[in-house]
């Protein structure tokens, strides 16, 4: 069963095609990184309009690089949400009409649920049950997965993401944006002991996170030494990464030990850190957990993970209608 698989909710285009629901046969992405770094973010109307521009030329691409013909898709998955509505709507649009004109079936996807789905399309899938963190621009939530379509929430962020918070940090630092990336080569040339930031852990047996705190204390310590910046912006990036990796391991660890799972992943484009792939694969061998991280191409906004869950839905003949619309939070 061969799905095409759609994703626009954001800033990026994306297509691919996947194999009962495991095997990817290709995966398109269009950034538009370079067009919103100037304004420091993503801007929504400016997103729309790429996505109108690529959707077309990106899905022509991943068909080429999968070697079919649009006769061999046997269904399409699209993200419904949550995102930027503009964004998604692209996306959402073309697959509907798509899907009417090939007469095949169609399904909208919970963007979160895909990016739980990126990790079993690696080389390296867990066993269910798991214990999955998705952390990502948006979204920071801890999640225990007991199958395909099988996802319990059990702790979330209470305010900022911790990918916005790298985002916000880079933007104090005059870094620009995307901040995951460049926070992350810059901490690699600082010491991350030479500034303590906090770490917030709220209840330390709970599993909800927290980032407004710490994106408050960079602030204040960037203003306190703005005079020195360029000398101590490398040890800034470094504490600063290293009080969010100490969050993140500490609380999907925790998540692991307290429903029994001795699987653990993580997810989404802050899954892409280097230095929390290092920690986790390190401190997960130290507590006999089995780490399991999706290749870097699939941390980040992709279709492939989108035609993955859509292939769950359409085999067991749960079908969206056009009547559908998308939605920018979920639950929907």
């Amino acid at each position: 069963m061969i799905i095409l698989g759609i994703e626009t909710s954001c800033d990026e285009t994306a297509a691919a095609l996947v194999a009962d629901g495991g095997r990817i046969l290709s995966s398109v992405v269009a950034s538009q990184i370079d067009i919103h770094h100037r304004y420091g973010g993503v801007v929504p109307e400016l997103a729309s309009r790429k996505h109108l521009e690529a959707i077309v030329p990106v899905t022509t691409q991943a068909l080429e690089h999968a070697g079919l013909d649009l006769e061999a898709v046997d269904g399409i998955a699209v993200t419904r949400g949550p995102g930027l509505v503009g964004a998604l709507l692209v996306g959402f649009s073309f697959a509907k009409g798509l899907a009417r004109a090939l007469d095949v079936p169609w399904r909208g996807v919970n963007h979160l649920e895909g990016h739980l789905h990126s990790v079993f399309l690696g080389d390296n899938p867990p066993s269910l049950p798991f214990a999955a963190l998705l952390a990502s621009g948006g979204h920071t939530s801890i999640y225990r997965v007991s199958g395909p379509m099988q996802f319990e929430l059990l702790g979330q962020t209470r305010d900022d993401a911790a990918g916005e918070a790298f985002d916000k940090v880079s933007k104090m630092l005059g870094l620009g944006y995307p901040g995951g990336a460049v926070i992350g080569r810059l901490a690699g040339r600082g010491n991350p002991d030479r500034i303590k930031f906090p770490r917030a852990y709220l209840d330390k047996d709970r599993l909800d996170f927290s980032f407004s705190g710490l994106k408050t204390a960079v602030n204040q310590y960037i203003r306190h030494h703005g005079d020195d910046l360029e000398r101590l912006s490398a040890d800034i990036a470094a504490g600063f990464q290293e009080a969010v990796v100490d969050v993140l391991v500490y609380k999907l660890i925790l998540a692991a030990e307290t429903t029994g799972c001795s699987d653990i992943a993580v997810v989404g484009g802050v899954a892409a850190n280097g230095r929390l792939r290092e920690r986790l694969l390190r401190e997960g061998a130290v507590k006999g957990l089995s780490v399991h991280i999706p290749p870097l191409d699939l941390c980040g906004d992709n279709a492939a993970m989108i035609a993955a869950v859509g292939y769950h839905y359409l085999r067991e003949g749960k079908r969206s209608e056009m009547t559908d619309d998308v939605y920018s939070r979920y639950p929907a």
